[in-house]
Parts: C-alpha cells; structure tokens; sequence
C-alpha cells in the first residue's frame, strides 16, 4: 500500500471514529430499551401514584399520548451532531469575521425533574476555512435541546459541537431560558432568567472579539438588525 493510500485510509478511520463516537454519545444509555406498553403501563403507574383514577374517559388515552409526545421531546437521543456538521463550504470569498445566529427558540427539559427549558440560544464562530450553513446551527441547538438537559452541559455541548467539527478560530454560545422546575414549583419565581456562556478560541482568549459577539447579541435583542 502507498504511502497517499495509507494517510487516506486513516482519514477515513479517523472521521468514521469521531461519528461513531459521536453515535454513541448521543444515543440512550447501553440497557435494553423498555417496550412502548411498559412506558404507557409506567404512566398509568404515575397517574394512580397521584390519586386519579386512570380508567376515566379523559385519561383513557393518557399513556399513549405521554408516550408519543417524549419521542417528539427525546428525538435529540437519536440524532448525530457530526454528521449533521460535517457537510461544510469553504467558497467564502476570504471572508473572515464573525457568523452569529441570534434568537435560536427552543424547549428542552431538565434532566432533575423532566419539566421544560424555555429559551433561546445565540450562536456564533469566527471561521478558519470552512463554513456551515445557518439552518445546522439552529438544528444542533435542537439536537441538544430535544434531550434532558441542565442548561450549563447543553450550552458547552453546543459550543464543543462547533468547535471540534468546524475547527474554527473561536466559538461562543450564549443561552438564556426559563427554568419550569423553578417557575412552577420549589421556590416558584416566575420571569427569572437564567443566563450561561460558552466562549472557546479568540472569543475567551481576546476580549475585543469576545466584546464584539456580545453586542451583535445586544443589537439583535434590540431589533437593531438588516430585515
């Protein structure tokens, strides 16, 4: 074998590697995966803990639709981040400054008491050579958010996603959300926002970048934008 078949193949190995690293990542835990009856037969379980009478008309058809609605909210579970990246453009012209995707909506819920994250992410990188297309960007923030999450791992998943595919010069992720398990019970302060951040690269190593990200943010929440 060559020495260019050698370095090809183990491009090949290298990348097959990451997506199957990645596949495992983002798939469900190693133990068998319960039938779809035992997950409606655990939400009956849920609605007699509670009190209710689970032969009612009204939540005949509870369990079923409990079930169906966490395959929507749990679909991230099955769904690759790399793959979804890889596909990338490097015909920009030279252009070199900052991408940003402001306003990214999303629900998600956390993984302490399974009640819903409700947010908006902003994401942006400074490119080395390679571009993605806007629309992945919105989808990774969904790939993460259709998971049990904490908004702390979710905002490094995203930003550690951009990073390691793209291999820009700097990411950063800024994420804001309200808190349900928050709002709705325990210390119950409705409105409070919580706020996190990602900066990697030149956006953490050279704060007039980082400062510049920060207020294409600003601008953006201002409406201050090109229509």
């Amino acid at each position: 074998m060559t020495t260019r078949k050698k370095a090809r193949k183990k491009t090949t190995q290298k990348k097959s590697g990451r997506a199957a690293a990645s596949r495992v990542k983002s798939a469900r835990s190693g133990t068998a995966r319960p039938s779809r009856a035992r997950a409606e037969g655990a939400v009956r379980d849920l609605l007699a803990y509670i009190g209710e009478d689970v032969g009612r008309e009204g939540l005949r058809e509870t369990p079923a639709r409990v079930v169906r609605a966490w395959d929507e909210a749990a679909r991230g579970y099955l769904e690759d981040p790399v793959a979804l990246l890889e596909r990338t453009f490097t015909e920009t012209e030279g252009y070199d400054e900052i991408i940003l995707l402001t306003g990214i909506q999303f629900v998600s819920h956390c993984e302490h008491h399974m009640l819903p994250i409700i947010g908006q992410a902003h994401v942006g990188y400074l490119p080395a050579r390679r571009i993605v297309g806007i629309s992945k960007l919105a989808r990774l923030v969904e790939i993460y958010a259709a998971r049990l999450q904490v908004q702390e791992k979710m905002t490094a998943q995203i930003a550690s996603s951009v990073n390691e595919i793209l291999r820009p010069r700097g990411v950063g992720v800024v994420i804001e959300a309200t808190h349900q398990c928050m709002s709705g019970r325990g210390i119950r302060k409705p409105g409070v926002v919580m706020t996190t951040s990602s900066m990697l690269g030149t956006f953490r190593t050279r704060p007039s970048t980082r400062a510049e990200f920060l207020s294409l943010i600003g601008r953006a929440r201002r409406g201050r934008v090109v229509e």
